[in-house]
């Protein structure tokens, strides 16, 4: 992919197919980096994804008018834990990688979790270095790894447990 302006921005409705086929796209060519599978997720119906996008805000990131990447976001339910958000999902495209589409996904997820969030947690895979470098950088500091987080056919793979704390 050659360099293209990105534009990112909150998905709407109407993003649900594109979204649909993106984060398809990464359960299938990374199963080890989410806890999602692809077998369940290619089941479900395009009202699923449609439903997810309305009840929690993804920002995806655009090469022209083709998503090349995403990210999710939630907060925490409850009283005591409604301080913490999670950052979920983070997908970009192999020929949209190392143009800064995973900053701009990650930087404009944390102007919102800013704003009603003091906390945003993630969950990244012990051998995915590139993401625990971009991690690093955002600034989201480890405070667990978890043995065994997830397993993939025979394979089992570790998560570091980040934070980005605001307050």
């Amino acid at each position: 992919m050659s360099r293209t302006a990105i534009t990112v921005r909150r998905l709407g409705e109407a993003d649900a197919p594109a979204w649909r086929a993106l984060r398809l796209e990464g359960l299938e060519r990374q199963p080890q980096a989410f806890g999602a599978d692809h077998e369940t997720e290619v089941a479900k119906p395009l009202s699923f994804f449609a439903e997810r996008i309305a009840r929690n805000p993804v920002w995806g990131a655009f090469a022209g008018d083709v998503l090349v990447g995403s990210v999710g976001f939630r907060v925490h339910p409850g009283k005591k834990e409604s301080h913490k958000g999670v950052l979920w999902g983070m997908y970009v495209r192999e020929a949209a990688r190392g143009q800064g589409v995973a900053q701009a996904l990650i930087e404009t997820l944390l102007q919102h979790a800013d704003t009603v969030v003091e906390t945003v947690q993630l969950t990244v895979g012990c051998d995915n270095h590139a993401a625990r470098r971009l991690y690093d950088r955002m600034g989201f500091r480890v405070y667990g790894v978890e043995r065994r987080a997830l397993r993939v056919g025979d394979r089992y793979y570790d998560e570091e447990h980040r934070a980005r704390w605001t307050a």
